[in-house]
């Protein structure tokens, strides 16, 4: 990534350029991106494609002001961080589901090291941390988006949890972008995926505060945690994606049936 689309990039999120890529400045680019790239996998509804490559990710969430899934959003912000100085690493992470953990590479994370020591950086998770979370401590981490701890699971991995409830299993071996193409896959294509089975767009508003649309059911949260939720009409749908998250959209997404093809990945 050169400096022009670094400076793009930074731009999309309204951030600065950090004088050192330090854990302070991480925080701050953490919970910017949040705010400003949504969460949304409308690409898999819309029968978009989706290519898990540097460019066409940054094109889509620079150039086209898009959100995404873990993929998407955890790798392009991977290579931002990268152009800004700090060292980053992809790691691999299975979902805690309501029959166990999900497939390998259901989950995309990044680890990033700093002076201080290792953050979890996840920006793709839908509701999860606002801020990067303490990767060599076992010791709950209190923030806007819950009561977190990283502890030991077999095989040298490490489970993350939210509010006592088990997030996702993650593996601490790096990985390269294009390890996540045949989850991409499985993702789209799969009855059993649950991104085929849900459309959502999702993003933080303020510190424990967020937005989503989830078909036509607009939800707000407020940080002391009120609760505003009311189904749109058809006619409301195009505009609150634009008034919400910016997204500006040809045609309303719907959900895509068993058997299509969408043509996106996860």
């Amino acid at each position: 990534m050169d400096d022009a689309t670094a400076d793009a990039y930074l731009r999309r999120i309204a951030a600065e350029r950090p004088a050192v890529p330090d854990a302070e400045a991480l925080r701050e680019l953490h919970l910017r991106h949040l705010q400003a790239v949504p969460f949304e996998n409308l690409s898999l509804h819309l029968g978009e494609e989706i290519v898990l490559a540097e460019r066409p990710l940054l094109e889509k969430l620079v150039g086209a002001r898009r959100g995404g899934f873990c993929y998407e959003l955890n790798g392009a912000f991977a290579a931002l961080l990268r152009a800004l100085g700090y060292e980053v690493e992809l790691l691999s992470a299975r979902v805690f589901g309501p029959e166990g953990l999900g497939i390998p590479f259901d989950h995309l994370a990044l680890r990033v090291r700093t002076p201080t020591g290792p953050w979890l950086v996840d920006v793709g998770f839908g509701r999860h941390s606002n801020y990067p979370l303490r990767l060599d401590s076992d010791a709950e981490q209190r923030e806007p988006g819950g009561v977190f701890r990283i502890a030991g699971a077999p095989d040298g991995d490490l489970d993350v949890y939210r509010d006592g409830k088990p997030q996702y299993r993650l593996e601490q071996r790096p990985r390269q972008l294009s390890d996540f193409e045949a989850a991409c896959w499985w993702q789209r294509t799969a009855p059993a995926s649950h991104f085929r089975r849900s459309l959502v767009c999702s993003r933080v508003t303020e510190p424990g505060g967020r937005v989503t649309l989830s078909g036509r059911t607009l939800v707000i949260t407020g940080t002391q945690g009120a609760r505003e939720e009311r189904e749109l009409a058809a006619a409301e749908v195009l505009p609150a994606y634009r008034t919400h998250f910016g997204i500006t959209l040809e045609r309303e997404p719907a959900l895509a049936r068993d058997g299509e093809e969408s043509g996106a990945g996860g």
